[in-house]
């Protein structure tokens, strides 16, 4: 069966606009959201290390946004902050995100968020495509949309 003929797909960005509506706002609030919690999961990695952590900054925050990022999308297909902001990642089948899907989309996000040209790229893929997809997105079929609406 073709993609187009599943009726469990991503919604349809003309015919049903309303599960994309405003979310690229509403990533760019989840975004803000899930670095102050990744951060603050950090400041209180800091001193349970006894502050050693400290002259390993910038790795404890990668890793402890990757593990953050792969757990809360593997296990409800968004982030805590996407979740506040009423958004969930869906594939082009319209399923949630799988455990293998969670860790190769939180992969290239941050490979993407590493270097200023894909983060360019997404942003402007978001905010002018129809579905608001950005690169990683765009790249491995999947799409974040509003939630509520969701059956």
């Amino acid at each position: 069966m073709a993609f187009y003929e599943q009726p469990q797909g991503l919604p349809d960005p003309v015919r049903q606009a309303e599960f994309y509506a405003d979310v690229p706002t509403k990533r760019l609030l989840a975004f803000v959201i899930d670095s102050v919690l990744i951060a603050l999961i950090c400041a209180i990695l800091i001193p349970l290390t006894g502050f050693l952590a400290l002259f390993f900054l910038g790795l404890l925050g990668l890793i402890v946004s990757l593990i953050y990022r792969i757990v809360s999308l593997a296990s409800a297909s968004a982030t805590p902050g996407m979740r506040l902001m009423s958004i969930e990642f869906r594939t082009h089948e319209g399923h949630r995100l799988s455990p293998a899907l969670a860790i190769i989309h939180t992969l290239a996000f941050t490979v993407s968020m590493s270097m200023v040209i894909p983060q360019v790229i997404s942003i402007i893929l978001m905010l002018t495509t129809n579905r608001a997809q950005g690169l990683t997105d765009s790249l491995l079929g999947t799409a974040a949309i509003n939630k509520s609406l969701r059956p």
